[in-house]
């Protein structure tokens, strides 16, 4: 089976509300693709689609080139994690992955298997009803990974997680996506992202927006801006600004300016006699150019405090 998720045209409509319109991806081996957008996004929808959990009024979702309901022991084919929740409080940890595997011809070995591999086998024997969101979401975990699946699909698999585990978590999927697992990974948290995903697919109001590597979407929203640390921020942004840049304080002793490159920069300011420490091109976060790219489409935005005080 070659491991892959294709998403190719999904629309799927609820009642009066557009959730899919058009959604279109790949998800390639080799590689932790991030999946995110805004609420209302459609990435739930998408996800649950592929699992043959919705039925999509258009579009295909395939997984190894066949669509979820085709799919022969689909353990064995793709693992998920949609809700951490979704256990029987009254079983044990290991029980609730043993009916799992059963049902999959699988056995108690791999179970114990997963379960030192999730880091929960100290705590296998205790109710799940009793986990943590943390604990909760290593079950997950271990129930998405029974199958030894080359496809893996995660939904907000960080919520939850202590430091200790966000760590463990990169590595996780980092080390899938090594053995050349096809790995998606939603998520709201952009830094976590950025540490781990190759890929970024952006949504935005049921279609994808952005469809690019980590690296040239951060290269993108970095631009040709530059930092500069001075003391003497009125005087450099006299000379700055009188030589054709754009420049904004950023902080007490920060400026970022666009239209120069740092050479010409620091050539100016040595010119002018203006004192100066750092000098640096601008290396933008995931989270700035998620935000840039997400700008025109999210629904629901907070107004600022003071016009809200209005």
């Amino acid at each position: 089976m070659e491991a892959t998720i294709e998403v190719a045209g999904l629309r799927k409509r609820f009642g009066a509300t557009l959730a899919l319109d058009g959604m279109s991806f790949t998800v390639l081996p080799g590689q932790v693709t991030g999946f995110v957008g805004p609420n209302g996004a459609g990435k739930t929808t998408t996800m649950r689609v592929i699992l043959g959990l919705d039925a999509p009024d258009g579009g295909r979702a395939l997984v190894g080139g066949q669509p979820y309901p085709k799919l022969h022991r689909p353990l064995s084919q793709i693992g998920a994690l949609l809700d951490a929740s979704a256990l029987q409080p009254g079983r044990t940890g290991r029980n609730h992955l043993l009916w799992l595997a059963r049902s999959q011809g699988l056995t108690g070995r791999r179970v114990d298997q997963v379960l030192e591999q999730a880091g929960l086998a100290s705590a296998a024997r205790r109710k799940a009803g009793g986990y943590s969101l943390g604990m909760r979401q290593r079950l997950g975990i271990a129930a998405a990974m029974l199958g030894d699946p080359p496809v893996l699909m995660l939904d907000e698999p960080f919520n939850g997680m202590d430091p200790e585990g966000i760590v463990w978590m990169r590595g996780f999927l980092r080390s899938l996506a090594a053995e050349g697992r096809a790995v998606l990974v939603s998520s709201h948290l952009m830094s976590e992202l950025q540490d781990t995903a190759d890929h970024l697919v952006v949504a935005g109001r049921g279609k994808v927006i952005a469809d690019d590597a980590v690296a040239d979407l951060i290269a993108a929203a970095s631009g040709d801006r530059v930092v500069l640390r001075t003391s003497a921020r009125a005087e450099a942004m006299t000379v700055l600004t009188h030589a054709g840049a754009t420049v904004a304080a950023t902080g007490r002793d920060t400026l970022t300016i666009s239209g120069l490159t740092s050479e010409r920069v620091v050539g100016l300011l040595g010119e002018a006699g203006v004192l100066f420490s750092e000098v640096a091109a601008h290396r933008a976060s995931l989270e700035e150019a998620y935000m840039e790219l997400t700008r025109d489409v999210v629904e629901f935005r907070a107004r600022p405090a003071e016009e809200a005080a209005q």
